[in-house]
């Protein structure tokens, strides 16, 4: 499964249909807010901005401190609720501490939402009918379909059970039908239900937790995982074995 080439082809039809959408109006608007001095927040964000360059996205940074009060940052998200240039809006995470994310994320419009985190948009999921649905479970599908690879009826396995993956991509794959199975750090015997899976995706955070022999042959493997080990970049799932 190459997903960069996915992601290098789903640039180029945005691209295509925003220079179509675009013609005669404004491009569309995205505010990145990013608090404090996490380098890893960063990366993230410049490589957001890189991507709205790439495909005719109009994007604005908003750096604030870390030293920030919540009431503060509230204004500032208020300030782009209102404004009428911003169609979508991304608060990088994590926040600091004394902050508190739930709030700051309950305060961004739905409407303009776009990572799919505010409460109205988590029931839309629940219900069938989402506003928007979190960047990556969109993506986790969006790689299935474009690899033909059936859901209905399928068992799929989800490990992890965070609101940015696990519990979106689970009800994402229950409204196309597969028969869906979420397990988390209390789930007992990890292995007896990851060799269920015809469809496994695994969002954990812990380094190499899937190892081959837990996976059956022919099952498709999505690896969420982004973990620092030893100086490098590893996933979830052992991927050599």
């Amino acid at each position: 499964v190459d997903g960069r080439a996915i992601a290098a082809a789903i640039r180029r039809e945005v691209q295509a249909e925003l220079k179509e959408l675009s013609a005669g109006h404004r491009p569309p608007g995205l505010a990145v807010i990013l608090v404090g001095e996490d380098s890893a927040s960063a990366t993230y964000v410049r490589n957001k901005a890189k991507a709205c360059q790439e495909v005719g996205i109009t994007s604005v940074q908003i750096h604030r401190p870390a030293t920030i009060s919540r009431e503060e940052l509230l204004d500032v998200l208020h300030t782009v609720n209102k404004d009428e240039t911003i169609d979508g809006i991304l608060v990088q995470l994590p926040l600091p501490a004394h902050i508190g994310e739930r709030s700051i994320l309950e305060a961004v419009d739905p409407a303009k939402d776009v990572d799919g985190f505010h409460p109205a948009n988590l029931g839309g999921l629940l219900t069938g009918h989402p506003l928007f649905v979190a960047s990556t479970p969109l993506g986790i599908m969006e790689v299935l379909d474009r690899f033909r690879v059936a859901i209905e009826g399928r068992d799929a396995v989800v490990v992890g059970w965070s609101t940015i993956v696990g519990k979106p991509i689970a009800f994402l794959l229950l409204h196309r039908r597969a028969t869906v199975t979420v397990c988390q750090k209390w789930t007992r015997d990890l292995e007896r239900h990851t060799r269920l899976a015809d469809i496994l995706v695994v969002a954990a955070g812990q380094p190499g937790l899937v190892k081959g022999d837990m996976v059956k042959e022919g099952a498709v493997v999505i690896d969420v995982g982004i973990n620092r080990a030893n100086g490098r970049l590893v996933g979830d799932v052992d991927f050599p074995s």
